[in-house]
Formats: structure tokens, sequence, C-alpha cells
């Protein structure tokens, strides 16, 4: 059954979870002509700050900030702290403790969104940065150029997929590989204008078939350097000049590249039924200070912080979503999955996800929904960050050592909540009982010696 073989990877994990799961199957009910195109964006570092529409005085992002005018803007998306656990968690639908298993690591034993919407019908697409056939420890199966099609995906156009960062960079002169083969390295390209090319070029190709394209983006991780608009650029030497102070051209990039698809879409037009979702993987590089309109926000990367896994979501999709607004609701990555599931009309059967769909926060029928917290699991501990477990809301976060904080009145964590209200004495409470419940019903059991590096 789809995605079954995965619940017995991990003898610790209880079945008492399984009843809280959504699942879902390859059948659908929808004429194939019918389903919406889908187009999911992740920017790798950029937390919620860094858009104009978010509040940012810093950077420019006008085709982000309309699509947001149009669309819905998500106040409160949350993501995992780093990559590759935000990342398996997008893909899978599921919390890090059940597959994370290593950094730039995804089990092959895993089925992803794109196993799901391929079997739906959907022509599938993925480019941009991979980072999951275990390079980083030498996993087995590393230099497996058909992961990305086990996972579920037609063709490919990528970065780091059997190549080492230290092999090939992913701005000027790139080291990408398409659907099996080397890409010849230029000196004059630009890694991710590359690979939106290659996909405004599926998208032209299968225009009169309903496609998904999962489009993880290089930009704007570190290093820091000048993109093709950045005048520094037209001097070769300086393509690889290593300075936070282009990051706002990176920023301005991204929303380049955001213009660019959508544009293919209209063109095409395919614009009105395409579900369009923009969101990014984790918080800004702690490097990086935003000025927004709320004050100077250091970038939380790694950190179990807000800043550290808030993130931006923003959606469009014009035959469904008639006017703009903004939803105050709590979403996490492991709602994307059952979301993307409902917009595919998939019924439930055999896939296990710890999401829950906001399909109808889409379509206007919900103002909010029935989450109303999150839980997180966090690992590896990064930057010198122990464990963590914590449930939040909008406004109250618990870890799972009792630190309980207003990280509204308090975002940096300095004063825990000592003195509660009966409010807070609830709140407290419930978040507690969640921890509980996973606690025991999915035993940590993780080699606590064993650190991930720094994402790269």
């Amino acid at each position: 059954m789809f995605g079954k073989k995965n619940l017995t990877n991990n003898s610790l994990i209880g079945l008492a979870g399984l009843a809280s799961g959504l699942f879902i199957s390859g059948c659908h009910s929808q004429d194939p002509d019918d389903l919406p195109n889908i187009v999911l964006i992740l920017a790798d570092d950029m937390g919620y700050e860094c858009l104009g529409c978010n509040g940012s005085i810093e950077y420019k992002t006008p085709n982000i900030d309309r699509l947001a005018a149009t669309g819905i803007r998500f106040e409160n998306c949350y993501s995992q702290p780093l990559s590759t656990p935000s990342r398996v968690k997008l893909m899978t639908g599921k919390y890090n403790f059940r597959n994370y298993e290593d950094f730039g690591y995804l089990n092959p034993d895993e089925k992803t969104f794109g196993n799901l919407l391929k079997r739906a019908g959907y022509e599938t697409c993925i480019a941009g940065k991979w980072q999951l056939n275990g390079l980083n420890r030498n996993n087995p199966g590393n230099q497996d150029v058909t992961r990305p099609n086990q996972f579920g995906f037609d063709e490919y156009c990528l970065w780091q997929l059997h190549h080492t960062r230290a092999q090939g960079e992913r701005y000027a002169n790139p080291l990408l590989t398409r659907n099996g083969e080397d890409l010849p390295m230029d000196r004059d390209a630009y890694g991710p204008q590359s690979v939106v090319n290659y996909l405004t070029d599926f998208i032209e190709r299968k225009a009169d078939k309903p496609f998904f394209i999962y489009h993880p983006m290089m930009l704007p991780h570190d290093p820091f350097v000048p993109t093709p608009d950045s005048p520094e650029w037209a001097e070769p030497s300086r393509r690889y000049e290593n300075d936070t102070a282009y990051f706002a051209d990176m920023i301005a990039y991204i929303d380049k590249i955001v213009g660019q698809i959508q544009m293919k879409l209209k063109e095409k037009d395919l614009w009105d039924n395409t579900l369009l979702i923009f969101t990014a993987d984790n918080g800004t590089n702690q490097s990086v200070i935003t000025g927004t309109l709320k004050g100077e926000i250091r970038g939380g990367k790694g950190s179990s912080l807000n800043t550290g896994n808030h993130v931006p979501m923003i959606i469009s999709w014009p035959e469904k979503i008639k006017k703009g607004r903004v939803f105050n609701g709590i979403v996490d990555f492991t709602d994307v999955l059952p979301t993307l599931a409902d917009a595919a009309s998939l019924d439930p059967s055999s896939c296990f996800t710890d999401g829950k769909s906001f399909i109808d926060v889409l379509s206007g029928r919900n103002k909010r929904r029935d989450k109303d917290e999150i839980f997180i699991h966090y690992s590896p501990r990064w930057g010198g960050f122990k464990h963590n477990r914590w449930v939040m809301d909008g406004e109250y976060k618990l870890y799972q050592d009792g630190i309980f904080f207003n990280t509204l009145n308090d975002p940096g964590e300095k004063t825990p909540l000592l003195k509660l209200s009966d409010k807070e004495m609830k709140i407290r409470k419930k978040f507690q009982d969640i921890l509980t419940e996973k606690e025991t019903g999915f035993p940590f059991s993780w080699n606590d010696s064993k650190f991930s590096p720094p994402d790269k």
C-alpha cells in the first residue's frame, strides 16, 4: 500500500499515533482535465520577515507581494529550523521522528507528494536543490541518479544530486544534473536562472496535461554572492564575492523567478486553475539582519526561537481564491501534503500523514480551522542546541522540559512564564498533554552523540 512500508522502518514507532493521521490514496474522482496544476516553490533560508507584504522595508518583492494581495497570506506558517528536517517533513507530510534519519538524506523507502500526485495523473517535475541522496555521510546509494524518479518525479534538473558542494557550486558556473546527465558547466551561467528556464520549458511542454512542479530553490542560501542583476556580476572575478550586502539582490532574484513562472503560466492560459504555493524551508541565516516595520530582526536559522522556523507562505489559486485575504490560523509543513491531495481530489486510503488539510481555507468555506496548535520535533541539534520538542500556537510555546513562554511578548524567549493566569494554565496543560501523548506513543531514541554539521 502507498506509504505503508515506511511505517515499519522504526520499530519504536507505536501504533497509537495512527488514529490521528490522515490516509490518502492515489484514487480520485475528478476528471484529470479539470485537475488544477500545482506549483510549490520553496526558498532556501528565508524567514517570514523577508517579504514586503510581511513588513520588510529592506527588500523588494513586488511579484510575491502582488500574489499576496490577490491570494492568501499566511501569518503563522511554521517549518523546521533547518533545511533537511523541513524538506523531509514537507515532502512526506510526517513529523521528523518518523523518518528523519540523517542530514542531507531521505530514505528511498519513503513516499512523497511526488509519488502521490503522479499516481493521481499528474506530470511531475522537480528542479532546484536536491541534497537528499546522503552525500553528507556517504549513505548507501548516494550516487543513484534515479532517486528523484523513485520519489515520484518524472523529470528533474537538480543541484547536489550526486555531487558534493565541493565539486560544483549552485550559483555562478553551476554543476547541475538533468534527468541522469550532468550539464556542461558554464562560467556565464547562473544556477537559479538555468533551473527556472527548465521549469518554464516543462510548463510549455506539459501545458495540455495537469502537472505538479516542486521548485526547491537554491536562493538565498549562503554564500551571499552577486546575481546577474547585480552590477558586480559584470566582473567575473567578483561573482564569488561573499558578502551579506548581496542578500537583498538574492531576495530580488527570488521575486524575479516567481514572476517568470507566473508569466509562463499566464502565457499558456493556465494561471487561473493553478494552485501556487510560495514558502521557505527555515528562518534566515543568523548573519543577516532585516529591517522591518516592527524593527530589526536577526535571522534565526537553526534556532528553536520562532525566527528559526516562522516562514512566509503565500498561496494563489485564482479560480478558487476570489479575493485577497490574510489567514491568521496556524499551519505547519505536515499540512501541505494533505492539502495537495485534497486539491487533486484524492480519496482517503493508505498514505499516512501527520498533517491536516487546509483546503477549506483556500476555497473560503472556513475562515479558521480546527488546528489551534502545532507540535515540533527538531532533530538534529544544530549550532549547540539540545534536542527539542515543543508545542506552540501563535502566542505561546511549551518545551518538553516544561519551560513556557509567551512568544508574542517575549520573542527572544528570555523570560519564562512562572505566574500563570487561568487562561495560561489551561493552555499550558493542553500543550503538555500533547507532548505527553507524543512521548508515550513515540519514544525518542536518537543517538544524542550524533550531531549533524551546519547545512551546506
